[in-house]
C-alpha cells in the first residue's frame, strides 16, 4: 500500500529528475552547485576533457554545461583558443559564467542560454564538441549531429559522455548507452568510434568519432 511518506517522497524525486534536466530558479541553482561539487561528477567531467586532447589554439564547443565544470577544464587546456558552450537553462548559464568568470572577461570562453535545436552561430568550423549526459535529450538527435558535423572541421573530434543515472543502473546499463550513442553518430556520419569507460558507480562511457570530411554524407 502507497503511503503518504511514500507518495510525497516520489513527487519530490521527480522533481528533482525534472530539475536535473533544466535547472530552474533557486532549487535549479542549488542542482547545480550539487552537481558541481559532487566529487564522481567533476571526475566524469575533467577525464571527458582529457580523452578530447584539447591543443591551446582549439575552438571547443561543449552542449550542456551546466555548472560550467568542463568548461573550465576545457579553458585551462585552450589557452590561445575559444572554448563555446549552450545551455538551456538559465540557471546554469549564469552559475557557470560565475565559475568562469576570469576567462569569460578574458573573451576565451562564450557562454550562451542555447538549446541545442538552435545553435547560434560561432564563426570559423570548431575543433572539438563535447556533450556530457545531455544527447539522450535531444530532440531527434541524429539530425542534431549531423548539425554539429556541419559546424566541425575535417578531422574534428566528438566525445559523447553518459553515466546512467537511473535507478539501479548497472555495467550493462552504460554498455547499452555506449551502443545507442555509437549507433547515432554512425548514422550522422562520424567515422572512427571508439569507447572509453571510466570506472565509477555506475561506469561512465565516452564515446568519440572524428568527422571524415567536416560535411554531412
Amino acid at each position: 500500500m502507497r503511503t503518504a511518506g511514500t507518495s510525497l517522497r516520489q513527487r519530490a524525486l521527480r522533481k528533482l529528475v525534472r530539475q536535473a534536466h533544466h535547472p530552474r530558479g533557486i532549487v535549479g541553482w542549488a542542482v547545480g552547485w550539487i552537481f558541481a561539487h559532487r566529487r564522481s561528477n567533476r571526475q566524469r567531467n575533467i577525464w571527458a576533457v582529457s580523452l578530447l586532447d584539447v591543443q591551446p589554439a582549439d575552438r571547443v564547443l561543449e552542449i550542456g554545461f551546466g555548472p560550467g565544470v568542463a568548461i573550465a577544464e576545457l579553458a585551462v587546456r585552450a589557452t590561445r583558443g575559444h572554448v563555446f558552450g549552450v545551455d538551456h537553462s538559465q540557471a546554469m548559464v549564469r552559475q557557470a559564467t560565475r565559475r568562469n568568470a576570469a576567462a569569460v572577461r578574458a573573451h576565451r570562453v562564450h557562454l550562451t542560454h542555447a538549446c541545442v535545436k538552435r545553435l547560434p552561430s560561432f564563426g570559423d568550423p570548431l575543433d572539438a564538441v563535447l556533450a556530457v549526459n545531455s544527447a539522450g535529450f535531444w530532440p531527434d538527435p541524429v539530425e542534431r549531429l549531423r548539425e554539429l558535423r556541419r559546424l566541425l572541421r575535417p578531422a574534428g573530434r566528438i566525445a559523447l559522455v553518459s553515466q546512467p543515472r537511473c535507478p539501479g543502473a548497472t555495467r550493462d546499463t552504460t554498455a547499452r548507452a555506449a551502443r545507442e550513442l555509437q549507433d547515432m553518430l554512425t548514422q550522422a556520419g562520424f567515422t572512427r568510434l571508439r569507447v572509453e569507460t571510466l570506472e565509477l558507480d555506475p561506469p561512465v562511457a565516452c564515446v568519440l568519432a572524428d568527422n571524415p570530411t567536416g560535411m554531412p554524407s
